[in-house]
């Protein structure tokens, strides 16, 4: 364990953060993640490549934060990348005992700066984006983001009333009366089943994207292999809900769906040519989010969209809001920016769409 005191900035910093604390936080903070979660970064850690990096930041007054972070277990700290999170692996951002003050923000800015990593990525909370932006210093690198979270307040009659768009409720009702069953898994045993159905989802992602389908394998494969679905059910047990619409008995609808803390509709897939008209996507959104409403869940997160038209029609049928973020990097050399140039070139190349 690393700890260090740093006078001038009122704060004690210890690294891996303490567990005890970690789990006390996560039950006291109202936006906590299942992202921010130990479960989440043991599920990570388990698959290799990355080691726990988290900070645990105790400042003056008694304000605890948690920064769950990994870096890369294989390169010495000067040649690695510590991340909270991860791409493809959701949100990072503190967790506190009460609502992050800037001034605190604009400390853990100054202790990540310190450390020798060659690049630092952080991730946070949409819901915090105003916080985090008045705090990052001018050196930091900022990338917006487009985040969509849906509010339970008022319950689920509340949700479904005057959050839900007339069509969805059109579609859900239509999907209730047909011949759709549809199976909730808290076990993992339909992690392959879920995974399949993400596979399939891979050709309509390239066709519709103008992206050939051996490059979207191929990064669909790199992102999302089996084996982290696998490693996230163990971790998260009952926490970890997997939903799947069987329509004329072949799986058309699934969503992976972790709810801890806030809940998270981590990702969803569909066989196009199964789920026809159906609309068992659309009955699974809707079970979730009532089991959300049920469990008292504050908010359900609907992840990243990005620049996707198509993604944010769909988020806000279910009543989901935009939400403008940032992600921000600390780096040594100009990584980002390189890399944004290379993305950037590459889609041009192949007339890559975001729909």
């Amino acid at each position: 364990m690393q700890a260090i005191a740093r006078a001038p900035a009122a704060f004690d910093v210890q690294s891996p953060a303490p567990r005890d604390l970690w789990h006390r936080l996560m039950l006291a903070d109202p936006e906590a993640l299942p992202y921010q979660s130990p479960a989440w970064l043991d599920s990570l850690c388990a698959l290799g490549k990355y080691q726990d990096a988290s900070r645990a930041y105790r400042f003056a007054g008694g304000h605890h934060y948690v920064l769950p972070m990994v870096r890369n277990r294989h390169l010495p700290a000067r040649l690695s990348v510590a991340e909270s999170m991860p791409y493809a692996w959701g949100r990072g951002g503190v967790l506190s005992s009460l609502v992050p003050k800037v001034e605190h923000l604009r400390a853990i800015f100054e202790d990540l700066a310190s450390l020798p990593y060659l690049r630092i990525s952080v991730r946070p909370n949409p819901r915090h984006a105003h916080l985090w932006a008045a705090a990052a210093p001018a050196h930091v690198t900022a990338v917006p983001g487009l985040a969509h979270i849906l509010d339970l307040d008022g319950g689920f009659d509340a949700v479904w009333s005057s959050r839900f768009k007339k069509t969805t409720r059109t579609r859900v009702r239509k999907a209730e009366r047909g011949n759709i069953i549809v199976e909730r898994d808290t076990t993992g045993k339909l992690v392959p089943v879920f995974h399949e159905l993400l596979r399939s989802s891979f050709d309509r992602w390239a066709d519709k994207q103008h992206e050939p389908r051996m490059l979207a394998h191929l990064r669909g494969r790199r992102r999302d292999p089996i084996a982290k679905f696998n490693s996230i059910a163990r971790h998260f047990g009952d926490a970890c809900r997997i939903w799947v619409a069987w329509v004329d008995g072949k799986p058309a609808a699934a969503a992976f769906v972790l709810q801890y803390g806030n809940v998270n509709d981590a990702r969803g897939a569909i066989d196009r040519h199964a789920l026809g008209s159906s609309g068992a996507n659309d009955l699974i959104q809707k079970l979730a989010i009532e089991e959300a409403c049920h469990s008292g869940c504050r908010y359900y997160h609907f992840g990243e969209t990005g620049a996707s038209a198509s993604l944010a029609h769909y988020k806000q049928r279910f009543g989901a809001t935009p939400h403008a973020h940032a992600e921000y990097f600390l780096e040594k050399l100009p990584i980002t920016a390189v890399d944004a140039r290379v993305r950037h070139a590459a889609k041009w190349t192949i007339g890559f769409k975001d729909t």
